[in-house]
């Protein structure tokens, strides 16, 4: 039981905070016109995110935290997505954050594998929190740590596009949105700056 409930609340901690990732699911369950609609860009940033987390679990984070030139490029190329895509979403003028109208399954695809794989946080904190936490685990106690990590990320995403459509459905100002907008921008750009301080030297 112990990595289970390990798995769900450090699972919850890295995905709950306003990120890019999880401002681009929310818009297509917002824009698209009807939330099967909005399912590729669900499963991508869940099969992602999976991905990573078995990848850091597997040993992935032992190689990263060990050359310290890999982890300054990741962390160079990911402020630098950071900066742009914050830069996007403020000049955005309606929740979808790409043009005025709902993105197809391509673009959905492209753009949610560029927001989870080009994420900094989505990275170095699955390779160093998730991946450093399994250490303590092994056999079935291991699986159940990875299961509750998947698990809390696909109903995280799949959450996200339905409460999009929820808000869509019931009309929500526009206004509000652009607003929402404007805050992921600053948080999004406050997250570049938090990163780039720690390039810099103690």
């Amino acid at each position: 039981m112990e990595p289970i409930i390990h798995g769900v609340l450090l699972a919850f901690g890295l995905i709950l905070p306003l990120g890019v990732q999880n401002v681009f699911v929310f818009t297509q369950g917002v824009t698209q016109p009807s939330l099967f609609r909005a399912l590729p860009a669900v499963v991508t940033a869940a099969i992602c995110d999976t991905v990573l987390i078995v990848l850091a679990i597997l040993g992935l984070s032992i190689i990263v935290l060990q050359f310290e030139w890999l982890r300054i490029i990741l962390l160079v190329a990911g402020i630098l997505f950071l900066l742009y895509m914050g830069k996007v979403i403020w000049s955005s003028k309606s929740m979808n954050t790409l043009g005025k109208e709902a993105l197809p399954l391509k673009k959905q695809i492209v753009f949610a594998l560029s927001v989870s794989i080009l994420n900094p946080h989505a990275l170095l904190d699955t390779i160093g929190v998730i991946g450093t936490s399994a250490v303590k685990y092994s056999g079935q106690q291991l699986l159940f740590f990875t299961i509750a990590c998947v698990f809390i990320s696909w109903i995280w995403f799949l959450g996200l596009a339905v409460l999009g459509a929820t808000l869509k459905k019931i009309n929500i100002r526009s206004q509000l949105f652009v607003l929402f907008n404007k805050c992921s921008a600053i948080f999004i750009w406050g997250t570049a700056i938090y990163l780039l301080i720690s390039l810099l030297p103690a």
